[in-house]
């Protein structure tokens, strides 16, 4: 009836017709090529463990990995006593600073990096003399210390943010300026300052 030819390992049955169909054992192989494609493929519930997930947040630039931690320490205050001074000194100093420089011919900038450098040794000066004792505000159990510890990097961070904030320009300060200066026109303080606040306000 039909006849059976071995070609290269495999058996091919021809019948009458000359149709031919492959024997079942390359099925499996096929099978097998499938389920290893498979176990290549990440899983996307596999769960990292924490170093591989650390390992994804540190910078490939070699400073920056060897200086700023991946991690987080809660334990570190950060709405000190401290922060808010000279976070505030900050913002007020190089807001004023850079508008008064800013009418010069040529105007002397002074950035937040400036700030965040001068803060430094005045937040370890204050952690060092400030005193340790907690003071309660009458009429609610809310208690606050002056030196809660040594002055941390959280700190400093947000004293830096509070010079940024000051530093940048200030949008309507010239339309205050023209009014004043060239239309010779007294503008009330309050209007003027409302004009510069509004003009900061990006919606």
């Amino acid at each position: 009836m039909g006849r059976k030819e071995v070609h290269s390992g495999s058996e091919v049955m021809e019948d009458s017709c000359g149709s031919s169909s492959l024997t079942p054992w390359i099925n499996s192989e096929r099978n097998t090529e499938t389920q290893s494609d498979n176990e290549e493929k990440e899983d996307p519930n596999v769960c990292y463990t924490e170093n591989e997930a650390n390992e994804e947040d540190v910078s490939p630039i070699e400073q920056v990995a060897l200086t700023v931690p991946t991690t987080d320490d809660p334990s570190l205050p950060v709405l000190t006593f401290r922060m808010w001074v000279l976070g505030l000194l900050s913002c007020m100093s190089l807001s004023f600073l850079n508008q008064f420089f800013s009418y010069r011919i040529e105007p002397l900038t002074i950035t937040a990096v400036s700030a965040q450098i001068a803060v430094l040794p005045l937040g370890r000066f204050m952690a060092a003399t400030l005193p340790e004792t907690k003071f309660k505000v009458p009429g609610t159990k809310w208690k606050f210390c002056l030196n809660p510890g040594p002055f941390n990097v959280k700190e400093h961070v947000l004293i830096t943010i509070f010079a940024g904030a000051g530093a940048s320009p200030v949008n309507a300060i010239h339309i205050v300026n023209i009014i004043k200066i060239f239309y010779k026109r007294n503008l009330d303080l309050y209007v003027a300052l409302l004009i510069v606040l509004m003009s900061q306000v990006k919606v």
